[in-house]
């Protein structure tokens, strides 16, 4: 297996992974958005709340709030040593205490953990008029996306790497002006120049000049998208580490059940 780094910044992670296969791709990018722990609103304890919206909305857009993730300083409720209670090794918390006439954002907040920010401070919660008030405390936690889509740390995809094949060499040129500059002759075929921006449109101007498209399934463009609460590098190490402690998991289960 070899990965080459494509592109990294603005939250985006790009690389190809060669000599693979989909199960593992797939497995990996199922990891990723399911099973890396990220840090999130849980439960909300409202003091007062005279505002126009109801108690849950506001609760359900504090939970959908992206907050910085540092998944080594908490457990995992369903691991925690107090069994689900909740307690300094596996929640935190935030308040808020606002009178209107203002605007709530995120920046608001005040949070336990200095260490926990929101990823977008100008998200706006809620507008309160004058004369309305708004007093809650929030507990938080680590969770995954198998739990809820809000622990969910990224979007994953990937697609095979295309291969060409040039049945007509004569409109060759006249497609890569079409592209922009996307393809580039190799030989006796062409190659994209820039994956990162290499999509359908492209495809269909290579289909209709002759140019027939195969996407590897051994070789893969792989993106990951952050929202922001860990880098992206960071969700591909530790989807590695997650992976690494369920297939740790299965050949022990496997060991009992042959026993």
């Amino acid at each position: 297996m070899e990965l080459k780094l494509v592109q990294n910044k603005d939250n985006k992670l790009v690389f190809i992974i060669r000599d693979t296969t989909p199960g593992f791709i797939n497995t990996l990018r199922r990891v990723m958005i399911s099973d890396v722990p990220t840090l999130a609103v849980k439960k909300v304890t409202f003091t007062k709340n005279n505002s126009a919206l109801f108690d849950e909305m506001i609760a359900h857009r504090l939970g959908m709030l992206a907050l910085t993730s540092d998944s080594v300083s908490y457990n995992l409720t369903s691991k925690c040593s107090c069994k689900g209670e909740g307690c300094t090794k596996c929640q935190s918390s935030m308040i808020l205490k606002a009178e209107g006439p203002l605007t709530v954002y995120a920046s608001d907040l005040k949070f336990q953990d200095t260490n926990v920010k929101p990823v977008y401070p100008k998200t706006p919660i809620i507008k309160l008029l004058k004369g309305q008030e708004l007093e809650f405390e929030a507990a938080m936690g680590l969770g995954t996306g198998n739990e809820h889509a809000k622990f969910s740390p990224c979007l994953a995809f990937y697609r095979g790497v295309p291969q060409f094949t040039v049945n007509k060499k004569t409109k060759v040129r006249e497609c890569i002006e079409l592209c922009n500059g996307m393809l580039k002759e190799k030989g006796e075929t062409v190659e994209v120049a820039d994956l990162t921006k290499w999509n359908e449109a492209h495809e269909e101007i290579c289909e209709n000049h002759e140019i027939t498209i195969q996407n590897s399934e051994r070789d893969f463009i792989f993106v990951i998208e952050s929202w922001g609460k860990m880098p992206p590098e960071k969700i591909f190490e530790k989807a590695l580490d997650v992976l690494d402690e369920k297939l740790d998991e299965f050949s022990s289960l496997l060991e009992k059940a042959k026993s």
